[in-house]
């Protein structure tokens, strides 16, 4: 199987597992996380899926969940109250514990507003995103507002990383996240505690939030490349 299919299968295969009538369910963001979005509209559409209360984690993924006729809420509404049963999100890596980077989409901040206020989390990647250590290989994504850029830069550098603003595709200047702000990309140049790191990033004025996600030990569901899907928890 080449990428696009294990994308598809782990997806689709957490979603027939995992997503119940009745549930509050976030729904990620990314390539792999689309396919999620794809199945439950499917669901939906066929009855096999009824009185489902989305929460999309960005505007992408809310435009597919408009395409699938999935409902739609925000945390403060009244059908969700600021909590939600299930979350189903991509990753950019996924360690050994199940921790993981995120944000390679620009969405970190509402990812995570949606995995912790979760009570149950679940990952969806295939094969190629499974590593030892994180943050070495794939940029970890630090969300900061314009003002700290040079601070905050100066601050993740003493950690010993490598440190870029990310820049822009088709527009001229950094990316702008969909709150206004901008995102550092972080590469450590030797492996780092990432729970120690999820929270010591947040203490530099001026960061919104960072990829790391440590809190929460999700259920992975990992497609290789022989089509199978491996479920580790």
């Amino acid at each position: 199987m080449n990428s696009d299919d294990m994308k598809i299968l782990a997806g689709r295969t957490a979603a027939d597992a995992l997503v119940k009538s009745g549930m509050k369910l976030g729904l990620g963001t990314g390539s792999t996380a689309v396919h999620v979005i794809g199945r439950v509209g499917e669901l939906l559409a066929c009855g096999k899926l009824r009185d489902v209360a989305a929460f999309p984690t960005s505007f992408q993924s809310l435009m597919d969940c408009e395409k699938w006729k999935i409902p739609v809420f925000t945390l403060n509404s009244r059908e969700l109250e600021g909590g939600l049963d299930l979350t189903i999100d991509g990753a950019d890596e996924v360690d050994g514990e199940n921790r993981c980077v995120k944000g390679g989409g620009g969405a970190l901040l509402i990812e995570k507003l949606a995995a912790y206020a979760s009570s149950s989390f679940a990952l969806v990647a295939d094969e190629r995103k499974l590593v030892k250590s994180l943050g070495m290989s794939f940029p970890v994504p630090v969300e900061i507002i314009p003002e700290a850029r040079v601070q905050a830069a100066r601050a993740l550098e003493a950690f010993g990383a490598e440190v870029i603003l990310r820049a822009a595709l088709r527009k001229a200047g950094p990316v702008i996240t969909e709150h206004g702000n901008l995102i550092l990309d972080v590469r450590f140049r030797e492996s780092a505690d990432p729970v120690v790191m999820e929270d010591e990033i947040n203490r530099i004025p001026g960061v919104v939030e960072n990829g790391f996600f440590t809190r929460l030990r999700p259920v992975l569901y990992a497609a290789r490349g022989d089509g199978t899907v491996e479920v580790r928890k």
